[in-house]
């Protein structure tokens, strides 16, 4: 028998989630350090790090890496933030991921298969691959 969510957690993290799309890292930095999960996971399987890389948000991806958050969690189609940070060509994220020890082999496809499939060369480079 499964319990029905508390609307206030609920509500809570949808917060969290937006904070991480908008890359508000200092009030995602707050809400982590008063026990959010770091590696909290919408219903897609896309953790706060997925959803602030994907959008762009290299300081939040940081603060977030910081505090135990996994860089390479893959969601639920098993892409990660790296991979997804190589599709939408944010260069500040992926060097933070790669700062963190993301690596680019992990997922499916993974951030090496994603820079070669759209002719990235510098990140080939970048990830020690050609």
């Amino acid at each position: 028998m499964s319990e029905t969510p508390d609307p206030e957690v609920i509500e809570l993290a949808s917060k969290v989630f937006d904070l991480a799309r908008t890359g508000d890292a200092d009030a995602l930095a707050a809400y982590l350090d008063a026990g959010v999960p770091a590696n909290l996971t919408n219903d897609k399987g896309d953790t706060l790090v997925m959803l602030a890389s994907y959008h762009g948000h290299a300081a939040a991806v940081t603060a977030l890496l910081e505090r135990g958050a996994e860089a390479d969690r893959a969601n639920d189609r098993g892409q990660t933030p790296l991979a997804g940070a190589v599709f939408k060509g944010e260069d500040a994220v992926i060097r933070a991921l790669l700062a963190a020890g993301a690596d680019p082999e992990a997922g499916t496809p993974s951030a090496l298969d994603t820079a070669r499939m759209f002719g990235k060369t510098e990140l080939l480079e970048l990830f020690g691959s050609r």
